[in-house]
């Protein structure tokens, strides 16, 4: 395993960057199997949320390819869901959490957080309610090009929000994201709300493993570590926690 070209902290936050992305995926793949290998090997059982995004495919390939680890005691849930769709359509989270991780390891259980459900806010709360009752051990989250960490959007990021699971409405910088990536095939087609964990359960993980490769993520990166920590950067709030770690390639470390 090649380590990384350079090492530095932000306040509290660990970066490490890497000069491929296969360098950068390999790392913190091996960083999140011996979190749940030491869950599990310490209290029988393990809990992770995984960001669902193009950014994370390459890294969760990795991770659920390596030996050792007992997926059937692990528990996992996914961060945010698209309002109205249905869980097999193209750009599902739920879609894209079956068949990059849940088709190939076979955890536990996978709790899906249903965006087409009847009663949105009430399927907010009984997400939350699951969260509630189940510690995570392991975040795995990436970075969207406006800063945003899940779906929790400048304008709607609240460091200290005191609901676990809401429903937010979209920026635009956020739907050319999705649309750029191919998951629709046009702006317009890209929904305008969402149902999304907020920043306090995905912070409250023991251990958070933070994977933003590519050019298209320089900005947000820049702004993430050497911005002011605000709202108007959501990923900003990692530079508190300690028991975090972000990996970078070379080209989303190129701003630095």
């Amino acid at each position: 395993m090649t380590g990384p070209c350079r090492e530095f902290r932000v306040d509290l936050l660990a970066v490490r960057v890497y000069e491929r992305l296969d360098d950068l995926a390999v790392a913190a793949a091996h960083a999140a199997h011996e979190c749940l290998r030491d869950a599990v090997s310490r209290q029988g059982h393990a809990a992770a949320i995984l960001a669902s995004a193009a950014s994370q495919v390459r890294f969760l390939e990795v991770l659920t390819g390596l030996g050792g680890l007992d997926w059937s005691r692990i528990t996992l849930f996914h961060m945010d869901e698209y309002l109205g769709i249905s869980e097999q359509h193209p750009a599902s989270f739920r879609r894209f959490t079956r068949e990059h991780v849940v088709q190939r390891v076979t955890p536990k259980t996978c709790q899906y957080l249903a965006g087409d459900a009847l009663e949105p806010i009430r399927e907010c709360d009984r997400y939350a309610g699951l969260l509630q009752t189940q510690p995570i051990d392991l975040c795995c989250l990436g970075i969207g090009e406006n800063g945003h960490v899940a779906f929790n959007e400048p304008p709607v990021a609240d460091f200290d929000d005191p609901r676990a699971v809401k429903i937010v409405k979209l920026d635009e910088a956020c739907r050319r994201q999705q649309a750029g990536e191919g998951a629709f095939p046009s702006f317009e087609a890209v929904p305008q709300y969402a149902l999304t964990l907020t920043i306090p359960p995905l912070c409250a993980a023991r251990r958070l493993v933070c994977v933003v490769p590519g050019r298209r993520k320089a900005q947000a990166v820049k702004h993430t570590l050497q911005g002011p920590i605000q709202t108007a950067c959501p990923a900003s709030v990692l530079r508190r926690q300690a028991h975090a770690t972000l990996y970078l390639d070379a080209d989303s470390a190129s701003q630095l």
